[in-house]
Parts: structure tokens; C-alpha cells; sequence
């Protein structure tokens, strides 16, 4: 939980909507915001098409990268979808968008959801960002592949913050995204710290603000390279924790991180004793 490091995933749906994008499945070298950094990868294969979009009468919302516009969402740090075709796009991309599983903070209290970008809005925020099609070798199937990856990254993102806010469940147990924004550029102490003992800094970095119920709680989502993408489009390795700007977010995670090592302790114990009864029998 938090601490760990995990594998992302993420599917969706209307009502009650089931279960950020790496260009590694296009072979492609993106700008460091929505569309993330290049590792490489192969493609994984074609699938049905899948896309994260609040309900129809909330205001739309892409995913977070400022552009230090007057109009930009405040809750996104987004300019205005644009779902229009860029003048020397070389073919057409899809406007659907995928209703996610993540709930929003609506005005009125109702269940609202979050709403991915489709794949045109994401041609578009890469060309604001410097991306240019003509040096890249990117096809209408690679755009396809990275609105999943991108959606799994965040569907992930949001079960980790689950798992964090299940330590909450009696105080709140509807707790709702409010806002998010990307810092790519911002490394968080803790990945400082791991580059300095020899590990690879992210690729990626959002901060989120989770309303618990009136309460608002910041969580920290560092995004690692995972290497291929896999056939369910599984690509990067999350890194989700509280961000040590409470009481109680140090709190959670000293308690998380007594129970891994509690956990870890016993589940050690279990196995020297295994294997201490596998001698005497051998014997």
C-alpha cells in the first residue's frame, strides 16, 4: 500500500464505472506531460476501444499538465478540450471519451465521474506541448494503444489511493478525487532519495487532492518506467503514498509501514520455521 511499488490497470464502465500515458507504445519520444517519456516498448496488440469523462452536464476535464493559460481549469490546470483536428493532422482520431471509475467532487453533491482525454485531445496536447507527428513514426493504432495506457496508468493511481483511504473508512467512506496536476519536473524527496542510492528517477510525477468526506487530502503519485508494455497494457510501476504535509498523512504512514514490516517479519519467521520441519524430516 503506498510504499509499494505497483503495476497499473484499468478498465471502466457507465453508472458504476469498473476498473498517465507512456509513448513506449509507439516508439515514439513525446514532451514530458500527459504524453510520457520514451523508454521504448513494443505495441501491445489492438483491443476494443476504451476511453475518462465526467457526466454530460459536468465540465469536461483532460489530463493534468499547466500550460499557464488565463482559461485553464483549476481543477485539471487544463485548457478548454479541443476536440478539432490539427491542420496537418496526417488522419483522423477518435473523440470518444471513457467515463473512469474515479468519482469527482461535483457542486451539487451529485455522483459524478472523471473523463479521460480522447485521442484527439491528446494529438492536440502534445502538439501545445512541441511534439511534432512528422519526426515520429505513429500510426492512428499507437494513439489508440497510448489513451489505454494513459487510462490504466490512472485507474491504477486511484485504486492505490483506496487502499490508503480504506484507513479512513469509518470517518468516510466516499472519498473523491477534487483535483490533480502533473509535476514532471518536481521530483518528490523520496525519488531524490532513491536516485541517490542508484535507481532510476520517474518518468512522471501528479500530485492529487482527494476530498475524505469535506477534508482535503494530498497524495503523491510517482510514475516509473516498467519496461514493455504487456498485452493488457500494463506499463508503469506506481509509487502512491500520502504527502507528509499533515499530522495525519505521517501518521498513516508510519502505521503503513509498521504493518509491511510486521508482515514481512512474521511471513519470515513462517518460513524459517518451514524450513526447520522440512530438515527434521529429512533426517
Amino acid at each position: 500500500m503506498g510504499n509499494t511499488i505497483t503495476s497499473v490497470r484499468m478498465e471502466a464502465a457507465p453508472q458504476m464505472p469498473k476498473d498517465h500515458v507512456h509513448m513506449a507504445a509507439t516508439g515514439a519520444s513525446p514532451p514530458p506531460e500527459c504524453p510520457m517519456h520514451q523508454k521504448g516498448g513494443a505495441a501491445p496488440p489492438q483491443r476494443p476501444k476504451e476511453q475518462l469523462v465526467t457526466t454530460a452536464t459536468a465540465p469536461a476535464s483532460e489530463c493534468p499538465v499547466q500550460h499557464g493559460n488565463n482559461d485553464v481549469n483549476p481543477l485539471n490546470m487544463m485548457p478548454p478540450a479541443n476536440q478539432q483536428p490539427a491542420p496537418d493532422q496526417p488522419f483522423p482520431l477518435s473523440t470518444d471519451r471513457q467515463t473512469s471509475s474515479i468519482p469527482k467532487v461535483s457542486e451539487d453533491g451529485s455522483q459524478q465521474f472523471w473523463q479521460y482525454p480522447s485521442q484527439q485531445m491528446f494529438w492536440n496536447a502534445m502538439l501545445r506541448k512541441g511534439w511534432r507527428w512528422k519526426n515520429e513514426d505513429i500510426s492512428q493504432k499507437d494513439m489508440g494503444d497510448i489513451i489505454f495506457i494513459h487510462n490504466a496508468n490512472n485507474e491504477q493511481a486511484w485504486k492505490e489511493v483506496l487502499k490508503w483511504e480504506a484507513l479512513h473508512a469509518k470517518e468516510c467512506g466516499n472519498p473523491r478525487l477534487k483535483s490533480f496536476g502533473g509535476k514532471a519536473a518536481d521530483y518528490s524527496p523520496r525519488a531524490r532519495i532513491r536516485s541517490w542510492l542508484g535507481y532510476e528517477l520517474p518518468f512522471d510525477r501528479h500530485d492529487w487532492i482527494v476530498d475524505r468526506c469535506g477534508k482535503d487530502v494530498r497524495y503523491v503519485i510517482d510514475y516509473y518506467d516498467g519496461g514493455v508494455v504487456d498485452k493488457d497494457y500494463k506499463f508503469a510501476i506506481l509509487d502512491v503514498r500520502p504527502a507528509l504535509d499533515s499530522v495525519d498523512n505521517v501518521w498513516d504512514r508510519m502505521r503503513v509501514a509498521y504493518m509491511r514490516w510486521k508482515f514481512a517479519a512474521l511471513d519470515s519467521l513462517s518460513g524459517s520455521r518451514t524450513e526447520a520441519t522440512s530438515g527434521k524430516v529429512d533426517q
